[in-house]
Order: structure tokens, then sequence, then C-alpha cells
């Protein structure tokens, strides 16, 4: 059936391609990272969250200032009485005026305020690791979108190559057929190659076009946006050991981090539950000023304080509960907070594993591509004088095919591992 078809036409042209969009912008992986953080609606959130926990750290300090209120008001009524010595209704009136400045602040409340300020200032580190957790995982992703363009353009360059080399092997066993030194099989194998490289061609371009859209939502553009190539893609050493990398990633990982700080809050909370058990001493105080006519003479002040004292000896078992449950939260974010130091231990050895493999992979896959263009340039040149079959011809372009295309993926797979690395870890390498 394949040999029927290619028989009954060639279809399209050798070198056609895909009419794709054409991109809008071009960005560097460094105006690729810049841009995704602007555009990026996780890391407003994540900002969001901690100008409202710093706010909540200010407001927890303002519990330790005395509260202040004033207070003014005015009253007037009409009134009417009977005189019983003329027997006249009489009509009066009655009008009133007060203001007043009152005062009152916590002297000691079991140190519920204390705890209220660590927990805080806990929320605001959990809010700013999440912040910097974000933003390393939204500069992953622009990554990975940049390098989808950069890794689909190489393919398209690879399957146009390959096209017109398989477009040369078709001539070369129509011309043998014609001169009596090949058969139809040949040509049919050959066409066969031209075939599967103008579909490897196809599938390129539908991938480019993915990842420039892919890459210009990342980077907040309406459209395809392409990458500029950096200077290099090759390995470069990493700048710290792997046991500088355990320390960091145990202190300062973000996911660390978060999970330390929300045990902090956590451990706030029990401190305030423990602290109804204390009684409350409160202080108040206040001036008031009263009048019946308009205006500040012949007015009445007085002036008033207040030392309060409060214990609820038993208010249902609430305390009890409060405490319990507060207990709880502790025990599960000490649990979480190991376990996220287990994790990202185990996630930096997966990466560095992932990222010495890749590095090894790339001089393995750079020898294999010199030998398979030899190997495929001699078996070319011996086909060409009649030394070689047609099915060794192609095996051996596959093969130079496979290892460049392991090339290409193995140098994008690295640069996406460095950066998954630095994602975990929280600092570039």
């Amino acid at each position: 059936m394949v040999a029927g078809a290619l028989l009954a036409g060639a279809g399209p042209s050798v070198g056609q391609e895909m009419t794709g969009p054409e991109p809008v912008d071009t960005v560097t992986i460094e105006e690729a990272v810049a841009r995704a953080l602007e555009a990026s609606p996780q890391i407003v959130q994540a900002e969001t969250g901690v100008g409202t926990s710093e706010f909540a750290t200010r407001q927890a300090y303002a519990s330790f200032l005395p509260g202040l209120s004033l207070s003014t008001g005015a009253s007037l009524s009409s009134s009417e009485r009977f005189d019983p010595t003329t027997g006249l209704q009489l009509s009066g009136q009655s009008d009133s005026y007060n203001a007043g400045l009152s005062a009152s602040m916590d002297l000691f409340s079991g140190g519920r305020n204390l705890a209220a300020v660590r927990s805080a200032r806990a929320t605001v580190l959990a809010a700013e690791a999440t912040l910097v957790t974000r933003r390393f995982a939204v500069a992953l992703e622009a990554k990975r979108a940049f390098f989808a363009v950069l890794r689909a353009e190489e393919l398209i360059a690879l399957n146009q190559e390959r096209i017109a080399q398989a477009g040369e092997q078709l001539a070369a066993a129509e011309r043998r057929l014609q001169a009596g030194r090949a058969t139809r099989s040949d040509v049919l194998r050959a066409r066969l190659q031209v075939s599967n490289a103008r579909q490897g061609l196809l599938n390129a371009e539908t991938q480019r076009r993915t990842a420039m859209y892919a890459l210009g939502r990342a980077v907040g553009t309406e459209g395809p946006v392409t990458a500029a190539p950096p200077e290099s893609l090759e390995p470069e050493p990493l700048a710290l050991s792997l046991e500088a990398m355990r320390a960091l990633v145990l202190s300062e990982a973000p996911s660390v981090i978060s999970t330390e700080a929300s045990l902090g809050v956590a451990e706030a909370g029990l401190s305030q539950a423990r602290a109804q058990y204390f009684p409350s001493v409160g202080l108040s105080g206040g001036y008031n000023w009263s009048n019946r006519e308009f205006g500040l003479d012949d007015g009445s002040t007085s002036w008033s304080t207040r030392l309060n004292l409060s214990y609820p000896i038993f208010n249902g078992l609430q305390r009890e509960a409060g405490v319990d449950r507060a207990h709880a939260q502790v025990t599960v974010a000490e649990a979480q907070a190991a376990e996220a130091r287990r994790t990202v231990l185990a996630e930096l050895e997966r990466l560095v594993a992932e990222l010495e493999l890749a590095a090894l992979e790339l001089e393995i896959l750079q020898e294999s591509v010199a030998v398979a263009e030899e190997d495929y340039r001699v078996q070319r040149e011996r086909y060409q004088l009649g030394a070689a079959t047609i099915l060794e011809l192609v095996s051996s372009q596959i093969a130079l095919l496979q290892a460049e295309n392991d090339l290409i993926n193995a140098r994008y797979d690295y640069q996406i591992a460095r950066a998954a690395l630095e994602s975990l870890l929280g600092r570039e390498l």
C-alpha cells in the first residue's frame, strides 16, 4: 500500500513547509524571565500577600498601644408643662451638649499580644517564601517555553537538512534505476525517506508554533513570540558543590522556609490558646464635658479611671478545646516541616543526578553524531559507487538523524534541569 501511494503521486514539493504565524516579538532568555515575572498573576497575588501580612504585623504591634476614642453629641428637645397658677399650658426647651475623650489599654493579657506578634512575623516569612517560590516557578516555566521554541527551531533546521539529503538520495536512485544499476525498491525506499523527512518537518513546525504562543503567554504578549538564542548552550560548572547545596537547600530553600514559617505560626497560635488560662488586666479612663448651653463657658467636666481584672473560671471547656486544636496544628506543621526537608533533599539529589547525566549524555552524543556523520558519508560514497545497497544508506541516515535529534534534546534537557535546580534552591547557579 505504501508503494502504491508513493507511485500514485509524490505530493507536495520536497522543500514545502507549513505557513506559520509571524512572531510579534523576539526575546532573550533574560527578557523572557523578567517579563514573565511582571505579567504573572501568581506573582501579583504573592506580592499582595506579603503586603497584607506586613500590615498585619504592624497591627499586631499596635495592640500594645492604648486605644483612644473621642465622642461628642448634642441634644435639642422641646417640653410642655401646666402652670396651675395661671391655668395655662407653657412651652419650654431642654438642650444639652457634651464631649468626651476615653482611653484604654491592656496591662497584661497572658502573652496573647506577644504571641500575635510572633504569629504575624512568621506569616510574613511564609508569605515572602511563597513569593520566592512563585518567582522561581514562573522563571522556570518561562525558561521551559523559551527553550521549547529554540528546540523546535533546531529540529526544523535538522529536518530541512534531512529533506535535502533525502531528495539527493531519491535523485540518485532514479538515475541508477534508469541506468539499470538499481531496482524499483531503491526508488520507493528513497521516496519513503522523503515522506518521513517532510512529516518530521511538519511536526517540528507545529511544535514551534505551539511553543511560540506558549512563550507569548508567559511573557504577557497576545501573540507568538520567538526566542533569541543565547551565546552558548554548553554545560557550565555549578557555582556550588553538592555538599554546599545540601546545606543551602535545608536552610534557604523556599519550600523549607515556608513550612518552617507555618510551624512558627502554629506555635504562636498555641501560645495564644494557652494565654487564655491567665487573667487579663486592663486600664481605662476618660474625661467628659457637658453643658446645657451651646458654648464652652459654664460647662461641667468630669473624669474617671478604672482598673479591671477578669479571669474566666469555666467557659464550657472552650479554652481546653482551643489548646487541643492549636496543639494538633503544631503537630501537623512539625510533620510538614520535616517532610519538606526530606523532600528537598531527595529532589536535590534527583536534579543533580539528572544534570550530571545530561552533561555526560551531551559528551557521548556529540561523539555519536561525529561517528554517525562519518558513517553516513562513507555509505553515501559506497552507494554512489554501487558498493552499498539503499538499505544500508537509509539505515545510516536514520542513525545520523536519531543521533542529531538526541543531541538537540539532551542540550535543552540540560538547560531545563539546571533551571529546575535553581528553582529548588531559590537562587541562580
